[in-house]
């Protein structure tokens, strides 16, 4: 684990990372870690610790225990931090956050989530990780979120609205699962209400790095994503073809150092040697 806190320096902009889901995940693909392990896989230590934050969903318990049965028997220090409870919580909020190598965001109302972030600072306690090195992934809501703007049903019907603009451009997600979304976006980027941005599929993230796109993954064979800006008074789309996850080496992986890459091999091994042990007293 890190040795993380509140009182740690600011990184480079270039270690920064945000990875942002259109869709999937444990709430959405529970027998598939893919994007999952993707995620835990962005972390530059071997046992990271990973918040998850469910308040766009309103701290359901659904989401709670999908969070805990994916990430419990992994190498990561998993823990959640439910909004709606704060009488539950004995420790301020910053140090709680800060302490992270993984910030989650959960799927829901992206509405709710900004308003309720900003209502509790969090927004600027999330910007001030991202800051120091955490890396800030979530899927929908929790993806739209870290961007300039993006497209919400938090009332409704479709509509553009304001992200923390932590990442330049704009988001759209569910393109394939929810269509009624991407018409709106696409006239937000064209009369000019929204930057210019990317569309993703269910099951496709976005890595980046130094506010930079660094991949783009799939944990589903056939899904996509696109890119797309208003040139001259038209739209320019191009298609982005994702890497498919599974292959057998972790796209995070590659950026970390041989020892850490090393030790969570073995930590692997010793909890597929211990899973095994359980399954064979039961």
């Amino acid at each position: 684990m890190s040795g993380r806190g509140p009182s740690s320096p600011r990184v480079p902009r270039a270690q920064r990372v945000i990875f942002a889901m259109g869709g999937g995940g444990f709430t959405m693909e529970p027998l598939n870690p893919l994007l999952d392990d993707f995620v835990l896989s962005l972390a530059p230590c071997a046992r990271p610790r990973i918040l998850f934050l469910p308040t766009a969903s309103g701290d359901t318990a659904a989401q709670i225990s999908a969070f805990y049965a994916r990430y419990s028997d992994r190498a990561c220090v998993p823990e959640h931090l439910s909004l709606f409870h704060l009488r539950d919580v004995n420790r301020p909020l910053a140090e709680i956050v800060l302490g992270q190598d993984i910030v989650y965001t959960g799927g829901g109302s992206m509405r709710n989530l900004l308003a309720i972030w900003r209502a509790h600072g969090l927004d600027q306690i999330l910007t001030s990780a991202w800051e120091r090195g955490v890396v800030l992934a979530g899927l929908s809501a929790g993806a739209m979120c870290w961007f300039e703007g993006g497209v919400t049903r938090s009332s409704g019907p479709a509509t553009h609205m304001c992200g923390l603009g932590l990442l330049a451009g704009s988001l759209t997600v569910h393109a394939d699962g929810e269509p009624d979304r991407l018409p709106v976006w696409l006239s937000a980027i064209s009369n000019g209400t929204l930057p210019g941005g990317w569309a993703v599929d269910d099951g496709v993230g976005l890595c980046f790095r130094g506010g930079h796109l660094q991949r783009v993954v799939s944990s589903r064979p056939g899904a996509s994503a696109q890119r797309v800006d208003a040139v001259a008074g038209e739209l320019v789309r191009d298609r982005l073809e994702p890497e498919l996850l599974g292959s057998g080496v972790l796209g995070g992986d590659v950026n970390v150092d041989d020892d850490v890459r090393e030790l969570r091999e073995v930590i692997r091994l010793r909890e597929r040697f211990t899973q095994t042990r359980r399954y064979r007293r039961s």
